[in-house]
């Protein structure tokens, strides 16, 4: 067991009978490529194997989406040998891993516990079943079919990591792209079973979805009817065009900006229901290691897998709006404002809920 008297870290101390079942690293990264191939990564992206020994044996595998050092720190503490996570830990080229940076701390945390770090980003945004697969299957759509369509792009050229000054560390990431062929492209759209208000149906998203203290906002009338939903996993706003084609009634993604809502509302009669970025990707973790463990099996190696129960969502708290229906002139003036009404932390949330 990882961490006990004699052992190395990333040891099982199992018995040698179980111990030739288990897979190496190199055989769980060849499985997850074959479930996301890095050959649909978008062109700026960074997938696949960042920190680890390829032969190291794995008993235990942990599922995150974002590959910050708390995460680390729950794979060691859980004895896993591999971390997979959704975003990638870098992407630009760096000039060190010293751990006066986050990107460092994470490298040397991993290496000091023996966790290998493997990635999948945008190549599993657009896998079949991918993130937004996950994200219908968690709101309980139907029919659920690709919402835009992949279209030829060349394929990604060999070469050197990304420039300084392109997307960096940590989540700085540009709006995708377009998608490979040979995949299901971005976005889903499916159907809710019947029709239902949109605060009903925004209800139904707050209660699938891991809890956050951005909760779930939307644009329209809170009691128009909805039934066909797109989704998209991630930053997905820029599909809204593709969810009116598809006839959708309201698309559920993240990271929503001020102009380019108001523009996208103004031009299409679908609902924008905006989540957590983090959130919205979190189903994903369980279609992953699920895969992960059928796919070594087939192989006659096992693995124990578990999704990581922490919250990496960086916003922590809120104070509800004292004026939901419009500026009050007295409040704007400063009067009864202030008083902390509305406000919520990450103790009322659940910071560790699932």
């Amino acid at each position: 067991m990882l961490g006990a008297p004699g052992s190395q870290p990333g040891s099982s101390g199992l018995p040698a009978d179980a111990r030739r079942q288990q897979p190496s690293v190199a055989e769980c990264v060849a499985e997850l490529e074959r479930c996301y191939p890095p050959s649909w990564a978008q062109s700026w992206d960074a997938v696949g194997l960042a920190v680890g020994d390829p032969n190291m044996p794995v008993q235990h595998v942990l599922f995150a989406v974002d590959p910050v050092v708390e995460v680390v720190r729950e794979a060691v503490e859980q004895g896993a040998q591999l971390l997979v996570t959704h975003h990638p830990l870098f992407l630009r080229g760096v000039h060190g891993v010293a751990e006066t940076s986050a990107g460092g701390r994470v490298v040397a945390t991993a290496i000091r516990g023996g966790v290998a770090l493997f990635t999948a980003h945008t190549n599993a945004d657009v896998a079949c079943p991918g993130v937004s697969d996950a994200l219908a299957d968690a709101l309980g759509l139907t029919a659920v079919e690709p919402l835009d369509g992949p279209p030829e792009r060349p394929e990604k050229p060999a070469g050197p990591p990304a420039r300084p000054g392109e997307p960096g560390e940590l989540g700085e990431e540009p709006p995708p792209g377009p998608a490979r062929s040979g995949n299901g492209g971005l976005g889903r759209v499916g159907e809710l079973p019947r029709a239902e208000p949109l605060h009903v149906f925004c209800a139904r998203v707050a209660a699938a979805l891991p809890a956050t203290a951005g909760g779930v906002r939307a644009t329209g009338d809170p009691d128009r009817p909805v039934r066909r939903i797109a989704v998209c996993g991630g930053s997905g706003g820029e599909l809204i065009g593709a969810a009116a084609r598809a006839g959708a009634d309201a698309l559920v993604t993240a990271d929503g900006r001020h102009h380019h809502v108001l523009d996208a509302v103004a031009a299409h009669d679908v609902a924008l229901v905006d989540v957590a970025h983090w959130a919205s990707e979190w189903p994903w973790l369980h279609i992953a290691s699920a895969r992960l463990r059928v796919g070594l099996a087939a192989r006659g190696r096992t693995v124990n897998t578990t999704v990581s129960a922490l919250v990496t969502d960086p916003w922590r708290w809120h104070a509800a709006s004292p004026w939901p229906t419009g500026p009050d002139p007295d409040r704007a003036a400063g009067q009864g404002y202030g008083q902390g009404q509305g406000q919520v932390d990450d103790r009322d949330q659940g910071r560790d809920q699932r």
